[in-house]
């Protein structure tokens, strides 16, 4: 630790992260920005902030020696996320008195001490801020202000919505419980709590003697309404007694509920749109063999034959993928972890796609690669994922990247492309399922928006992690980490 932080430094780079915010940038490139900033005024090898959701926290953004944590997801029972959840909203840890887990992986990595604070909205944590230091630092005494004042400033992003949360459960749907107003007959607010200044990014001062920000339902009747930022509200009104003519209105966020529901129209949607082109493919080249056969010559119908098993070959596939996301494990349910040569398992996997992805590939596969521990089988599933994504996204004529390496804790993969690329703030929300970017993205390249979503869940249950990231110069990089076995 520096015995002087430089907080001439730190101020220099917030009011470029400020600046940002003010140009209109918003969630992950703001926050990393934020956490790049503040690690040398801490001292810190490393930077890391870890979003808190009902299932549990994931790191979405990281910097110097944390910086291969993106994407790894903390589950409740995480020894390290309990620690984090209901300890003191700023911390000293000592992360080597913390076993299993998240702990057990930064302990072996040498970050055996860590500051932390808690970014919190009304009391409801939306996340935890975190800098490493490596176990020899004896001036491990922190400035607790510093970092207490920068998840501050990460919470305020939080409730501004701007970008943020990354995932859609997140924590500030949970922390908006129900909203109560009170409306005159003039149609006034003169009651507003603080969960209706939560709800709807109100404060009483601006509220108070105006109009309700949304419809009124009549009496005993209920409104689903949506608001300008995109969420949706339930509203239930009622008159009190009494000669006042005074009018409660109740009021809660139901945003999780009309998504499931969008996700079911989207499901019917997506799976009959992307069946019914296989299928008549294969209606018509069966039809024809059974009309034609006899006039019809040999080398026309081995294309047709061809033509029918390549879309048969889709068909099963996509099918075995609307299958295992409508279940709690991946294709086959959850293998058992094994060791096995990872970059052999990834030669066996590639010799088994398309001819014409193959002749795409470039394999950057080093000798001499650590074992991971997982499941062999699923990792062609992965790879096949990953590979055909890069496929769609990108000019035939560039080449996809298939590389490895190791550390001391994990092998990885990734497979890079030179397409199109992925926005910062779709980084995380591309693993989402049905997501598919823009809906203009949607009619340049059709899918069913399952893939990553499959190969996320995948990973995890091998106890790895999966995150996207935009590729220097173009394009992007999908990067897969695994235990060593």
């Amino acid at each position: 630790m520096p015995e002087r932080p430089d907080y001439a430094a730190l101020i220099a780079g917030h009011t470029v992260v400020l600046e940002m915010i003010n140009s209109g940038g918003a969630g992950l490139p703001v926050l990393t920005q934020l956490l790049q900033v503040a690690q040398p005024t801490l001292g810190a090898v490393g930077m890391a902030f870890v979003e808190f959701a009902p299932n549990g926290g994931r790191v979405i953004a990281a910097t110097g020696a944390a910086e291969w944590a993106i994407g790894r997801p903390l589950p409740p029972s995480d020894p390290a996320t309990v620690c984090l959840m209901h300890g003191p909203r700023m911390q000293r840890v000592r992360v080597d008195r913390v076993t299993g887990g998240l702990a057990g992986e930064l302990t072996r990595r040498g970050l055996c001490r860590l500051l932390a604070a808690r970014a919190e909205i009304a009391g409801v944590p939306v996340g935890s801020l975190h800098a490493f230091y490596l176990a020899g630092c004896d001036e491990f005494t922190g400035e607790h202000p510093v970092l207490g004042y920068l998840a501050s400033c990460i919470a305020h992003m939080y409730g501004d919505q701007a970008g943020l949360p990354v995932h859609g459960d997140g924590p500030v749907v949970a922390a908006l419980a129900d909203g109560l107003a009170v409306v005159d007959p003039q149609g006034l607010v003169r009651l507003w709590n603080p969960a209706a200044a939560q709800v709807t990014g109100r404060s009483s001062a601006q509220a108070l003697n105006q109009p309700l920000p949304f419809p009124l339902p009549p009496p005993g009747q209920v409104l689903d309404h949506r608001l300008p930022d995109g969420r949706w509200l339930r509203i239930v009104a009622g008159e009190l007694p009494g000669p006042t003519s005074l009018r409660v209105v109740t009021f809660r966020d139901i945003t999780d509920q009309q998504r499931r529901d969008q996700d079911r129209d989207l499901f019917v949607a997506v799976t009959s749109h992307e069946l019914r082109t296989p299928v008549t493919v294969v209606k018509g080249y069966a039809n024809t063999l059974a009309d034609h056969w006899d006039s019809l010559a040999d080398a026309d119908r081995r294309e047709a034959a061809q033509v029918i098993a390549q879309r048969a070959n889709e068909l099963a596939r996509l099918v075995d993928r609307l299958l295992s996301s409508a279940t709690d494990t991946g294709p086959g349910g959850a293998a058992p972890r094994t060791a096995f040569d990872l970059a052999e398992a990834l030669g066996c996997a590639v010799a088994d796609l398309p001819a014409e992805l193959r002749r795409r590939l470039v394999l950057r596969l080093p000798t001499g690669l650590p074992r991971a521990l997982g499941s062999r089988s699923d990792l062609a599933t992965v790879l096949t994922e990953l590979t055909t994504n890069a496929d769609k996204y990108s000019s035939p004529r560039s080449p996809i990247e298939i590389s490895a390496d190791a550390d001391e804790q994990t092998v990885a993969f990734r497979v890079s492309d030179r397409g199109i690329g992925i926005r910062p703030e779709h980084v995380e929300r591309a693993f989402e399922r049905f997501w598919q970017g823009e809906s203009g993205d949607r009619r340049r390249y059709p899918g069913a928006g399952l893939g990553l979503y499959l190969v996320r869940r995948i990973v995890e249950q091998q106890n790895g992690w999966v995150s996207l990231r935009p590729r220097p110069g173009g394009g992007t990089v999908a990067e897969v980490r695994l235990p060593r076995g």
